[in-house]
């Protein structure tokens, strides 16, 4: 009871910054998880393998290492509310680019647009996800990130039925098979009227964050006090200074590992969607599936966190989770729709093979990895919390590097049997559950 009077008490007092916080988890959220429809999306209209599809998710995410640490610089100088402001503004000029990429359809500059929304979202994340850890006590912390989270993946539910409506509607014939059988003049008006669908929409995008980077400069957030540690008195904050931190650093290769699955469940999901026959269309909207059982975790961990266990205890269930969906995915039916007709059509969404079924089901496996691992990574840091951000925003690069991992996979082999690169992962995140997160030493 004190431990639930504590929760409520904190989220009283924190209430106004935690919805301006929580309206940009809201935005980078649905940018985010545009990418699970525009990757089928840039897989047809740029006739693009498996693995370079995946490259979509790739460029976007690469964002996070490359940019972690100059981000983290600039908001040492500029403090945390200028700094998200830069970060929209940054979002809002990555969409511009969106729109030479459709009238070209050359898939280079797409990438590019990708790294400037990417590079944007790095900002944010860095800035956002400190402030939420330390808006209130550190055993309440995954509690506030859940509520983040909800907002985030909430948005990942409706951004690729936005993407759908505005960018899909009125579109038909635009299967693999169906291109196919098109004369190529035909087949490239297709995929001209295909691209052009995306202007409106990205140029909606970047007023809006033109204007919200504006308003954020004006937004009452208070400062945080980072503190200082015992023993950190006239330290030197240097990336070498944040290896004498294991939890730290296997916070952030745990986060490689969990990002990196993520995207795979979320963006991918759309691809093993195209070859179990469903059409573009059908597949670009996967991704609210894979969302859907995200908001049902982070609703789980909101009600059971610190109530009924730890943060700790949290991942080390998703850990598990993680790997036995993993088998159910790579064992599961790819015409057989018999679980999500039990479950997901009950509330009129349409029914999906087994084996896709079991990634949506990841989205749940991988819902408290993200809230669990930042607290505990860092607890204790002091006056490198900045720093140590920006450290845990660098293991975003897994969502960079292992989906082309699986997209190479599944060009070479199976899309299903690619998943076993999901089992080290979560094997990973299984041992800083147990072991990785209380080492104060190496």
């Amino acid at each position: 009871m004190m431990r639930a009077a504590v929760v409520e008490s904190e989220i009283s007092d924190s209430k106004l910054p935690m919805v301006i916080i929580g309206l940009l988890f809201f935005i980078f959220g649905f940018v985010t998880w545009l990418n699970g429809a525009l990757i089928p999306f840039l897989q047809t209209i740029c006739e693009l393998s498996a693995f370079e599809a995946m490259l979509v998710a790739s460029a976007f995410y690469i964002a996070y290492t490359v940019m972690a640490l100059p981000m983290a610089a600039i908001i040492e100088k500029t403090g945390y509310k200028n700094g998200m402001a830069l970060g929209l503004a940054l979002v809002a000029l990555g969409a511009l680019v969106f729109i030479p990429a459709a009238y070209s359809r050359m898939f280079g500059i797409f990438l590019l647009a990708q790294f400037v929304v990417g590079s944007g979202l790095t900002i944010l994340q860095t800035a956002s996800n400190p402030y939420i850890v330390r808006l209130g006590s550190q055993e309440t912390a995954a509690v506030r990130i859940c509520i983040m989270g909800l907002l985030n993946k909430g948005a990942g539910i409706v951004a690729p039925i936005v993407f759908a409506v505005l960018v899909m509607s009125g579109i038909s014939g635009i299967s693999t098979v169906e291109l196919d059988a098109l004369s190529p003049l035909a087949k490239e008006a297709k995929l001209d009227e295909l691209a052009g669908q995306l202007v409106s929409p990205y140029l909606g995008m970047a007023l809006l964050g033109g204007i919200l980077a504006v308003a954020m400069l004006f937004a009452p957030l208070p400062d945080i006090d980072e503190g200082v540690v015992e023993g950190q008195e006239g330290t030197t904050v240097t990336l070498g200074g944040l290896m004498k931190f294991p939890r730290l650093v296997l916070g952030s290769v745990a986060l490689f590992f969990y990002v990196g699955m993520e995207v795979i469940a979320g963006d991918a999901i759309g691809l093993l969607g195209i070859q179990a026959g469903m059409d573009t269309a059908d597949a670009a909207v996967l991704t609210s599936y894979t969302m859907i059982f995200m908001v049902l975790g982070y609703l789980y961990g909101t009600a059971v966190i610190p109530r009924l266990m730890s943060q700790q205890t949290a991942l080390l269930i998703s850990a598990i989770l993680g790997i036995l969906f993993t088998l159910l995915v790579m064992t599961g039916s790819l015409e057989n729709t018999a679980l999500s007709a039990a479950s997901l059509s009950l509330l009129g969404l349409p029914e999906v093979p087994n084996a896709v079924f079991f990634v949506a089901l990841l989205g749940f496996a991988n819902a408290m990895c993200w809230p669990a691992i930042w607290p505990l990574a860092l607890d204790g840091l002091g006056k490198f919390t900045s720093r140590g951000s920006a450290l845990l925003i660098m293991g975003i690069s897994g969502g960079a590097i292992l989906p082309p991992l699986y997209g190479h996979f599944a060009d070479t082999g199976d899309g299903q049997a690619a998943y076993l690169i999901a089992v080290p992962a979560y094997l990973f995140i299984l041992f800083y559950a147990v072991k990785g997160h209380k080492m104060r030493s190496w």
